[in-house]
């Protein structure tokens, strides 16, 4: 479907619009091309030069049936009936371009907002992928600016149809009129429409370069408001500034040169149609002859016809730029309104009404549409029903992606992800999603109330039911606190909140919808330690008797889940209870020791073996063997970070020695030999490195 193609498949759906605009566009040429015909003998006639068969000055055929009911009538009653019949016609015609003004307009607003509707019907119900690829700015300004300058299109078709008859009508008077004069003014107008040629040409050039400028501005004025937090904290104010000066005044500069280029069209007609009248009285010199009163009022009545035509003319040309100026905003938004280059998740039929075994992911392997490598391969895990899955790694490793594939903002490439044995791509998108409550790191918070952005989920909650979510989540005592309470408009974003308020509230939206599924993504990672803790008591809360999916910043915060998952590159590479995994001295061994020691400064002692010198000691190595398999495996990206991490197995080495010092006190008091633990066996790749070249600073 080409671009025109798909603007004419909105305007057909108002048929009788157009029409009417059309027709009644047409009904005012013909009153007008009546009223003008009729001028000149009318005013022979108060002159009392006779005119007609019965007068002194004969006239076309066309005026001669025109005024045969008045040409009977003696007297001055003939020209005041004349002129009140000149007078009506006009009345009609102005009546007449009115409703059809009126009516085109109408219709113009009415495609805009069907393709806003479209557009926005669109970007609801397309992939996210579309979302994270496109720019925001560049949406809001296809949805409204393009659309808006797009429809200016249909509208000029209108004024271009409406032109043309008009011409066609004035065309068959002229001819009624003279012949020979209407072939030469054909030629001449037929020149004043070439010369327009090059005018819009370069309107259809100024439309794309406009089109472009406004993109530009508009995409960068809303990146940088969303980032103003940035800019202030890095003083790029004056940077910015002079980015979005330039911006707008290259947009103005476009504006600019289409403005001027639509505004020499009319000059330029003008100067060009009163040339084209001059040379019509020089050719009708030679045609008609000179002297002679029927002669003189042929030509007065040619030139007075042609003269509106002149104006049909000038206003065809404009439709012509006018069409020439929108092409590239045509073609913008039909690329924003097509549906065959972009992804939409498929439906299914089947309803989610219960959840009663649980959730498996059978061989899920994923990458993104526009990556290379697989972000996710063979993923087989199982989350029972009221049971906590808990997903560790490090960054990068998958976890919240294969978090995004349970609420289907992408599905599996291979493999699928099952809720009782039945393919999530079975369920319908809205039960499905709307049986699933997500908290996540990044909590969004619309510009609204705390009452609005808790209830979000459920419109429908009373007061009470908004005010205890709140309490659940411990976020009531904060909320009353604030100016309007619950009332209290949180700010774009919510930025009027912190961030520990912002989760709480999160909580409270998910407490409010009350979903059977329940993902975490992160929630505490960036919070401080006392709205860690307040938060913290709002997730156990809110995951209690839930079946729960966790994407784990701090390992701390999930001790109690039923099932700990650690991703690497994308695997599963260990599956276990925290103890489980702690025993198997593994990666999620090193994970948790390593953050452990980054919060406390020492080793952590699990326990079960609390107060033995054998677990400090294997704590300790766990870091700094650790360290080293990572620089062994080669998974470091540059020398800072291999530095980093070698100056982090010394340190753990160096808070081995206070272990090492009570062990021998020990050994010294009950006389046994000092038996060392067995740490996990050095790789042979470290052993073979022996010449290094970071050096340890003490």
């Amino acid at each position: 479907m080409s671009a025109q193609k798909l603007l004419f498949n909105y305007a057909k759906r108002y048929p009788w619009r157009i029409l009417a605009a059309i027709g009644l566009g047409f009904s005012g040429a013909v009153f007008n091309g009546v009223g003008t015909t009729l001028i000149v003998p009318a005013v022979f006639e108060l002159l009392g030069t006779g005119v007609g068969s019965a007068g002194a000055i004969a006239l076309p055929p066309l005026l001669e049936k025109l005024l045969e009911p008045v040409l009977g009538i003696p007297g001055p009653g003939r020209a005041v009936l004349m002129l009140s019949f000149i007078v009506l016609t006009i009345l009609l015609k102005n009546l007449a371009n009115y409703l059809s003004s009126v009516t085109s307009e109408g219709l113009t607003r009415r495609l805009t907002c069907d393709l806003r509707r479209d557009g926005l019907d669109l970007l609801l119900s397309v992939d996210i992928d579309y979302h994270n690829t496109m720019r925001t700015g560049d949406i809001i300004q296809r949805l409204n600016d393009q659309i808006g300058r797009a429809v200016t299109s249909i509208n000029a078709v209108i004024n271009l149809l409406r032109a043309s008859l008009n011409i066609l009508f004035f065309g068959v008077v002229l001819l009624s009129i003279s012949g020979s004069l209407t072939l030469a003014a054909v030629v001449l107008m037929a020149g004043v429409l070439l010369l327009n040629r090059y005018v819009i040409a370069r309107a259809r050039e100024y439309g794309k370069a406009l089109a472009d400028a406004s993109k530009d501005y508009s995409v960068r004025t809303l990146e940088m408001l969303n980032g103003m937090r940035l800019v202030k904290a890095t003083a790029n104010e004056a940077a910015e500034f002079a980015q979005v000066e330039a911006l707008i005044e290259q947009r103005e500069q476009a504006a600019l040169r289409s403005q001027m280029n639509t505004a020499i069209i009319g000059p330029l007609n003008e100067i060009l149609s009163i040339l084209a009248l001059v040379a019509i009285i020089l050719i009708s010199q030679f045609w008609l002859g000179s002297g002679s009163a029927a002669s003189a009022t042929l030509l007065l009545t040619f030139l007075f016809v042609l003269s509106r035509v002149v104006q049909f003319v000038g206003q065809l040309n404009s439709a012509r730029s006018q069409l020439a100026n929108s092409a590239a905003s045509v073609d913008l938004v039909y690329d924003f309104l097509r549906r065959d280059n972009k992804a939409f998740m498929p439906q299914g039929s089947r309803p989610l009404t219960t959840l009663s075994q649980g959730i498996t992911f059978e061989g899920i392997a994923f990458k993104y549409p526009t990556a290379k490598d697989w972000s996710l391969h063979d993923i087989t895990l199982s989350l029972p029903k009221g049971t906590t899955l808990a997903l560790v790694g490090a960054s990068g490793a998958g976890k919240s992606t294969l978090a995004d594939l349970l609420p289907r903002f992408y599905d599996p490439v291979a493999g699928r992800i099952a809720i009782d044995g039945v393919d999530l791509r079975e369920f319908e998108l809205v039960s499905l999603r709307r049986a699933m409550g997500i908290v996540s790191q990044d909590t969004f918070l619309f510009n609204a109330t705390v009452r609005d952005n808790i209830a979000y989920a459920q419109p429908t909650a009373t007061d009470d039911e908004v005010i205890q979510a709140a309490q659940r989540a411990n976020a009531y005592e904060f909320i009353s606190q604030l100016p309007q309470g619950f009332n209290t408009v949180v700010g774009d974003r919510g930025v009027m909140l912190s961030g520990g308020q912002r989760q709480r509230i999160a909580i409270a939206r998910a407490l409010l919808q009350n979903p059977p599924i329940l993902i975490l993504d992160e929630a505490t990672s960036a919070l401080d330690t006392v709205s860690e803790q307040l938060v913290q008591e709002a997730l156990e809360d809110l995951s209690r008797d839930r079946t729960t999916l966790v994407i784990a910043h701090r390992l701390s915060t999930i001790r109690k889940a039923h099932q700990i998952a650690v991703l690497d590159q994308g695997r599963v590479v260990e599956l276990g209870t925290h103890e489980e995994l702690l025993q198997k001295q593994g990666r999620y061994t090193y994970l948790y020791t390593v953050q452990f020691t980054q919060e406390t400064g020492s080793c952590p002692i699990p326990p079960a073996i609390t107060g033995t010198a054998s677990y400090d000691l294997r704590s300790g190595l766990n870091v700094v063997l650790g360290s080293l398999q990572i620089l062994a495996d080669g998974l470091v990206e540059d020398d800072s970070e291999a530095e980093e991490l070698i100056q982090e197995a010394y340190r753990a080495a160096l808070n081995l020695l206070p272990t090492l010092e009570t062990v021998e006190k020990q050994s010294a008091v009950t006389d046994q030999p000092l038996q060392p633990p067995s740490p996990l066996p050095l790789p042979s790749s470290l052993i073979s490195s022996s010449n290094s070249k970071f050096k340890i600073q003490n």
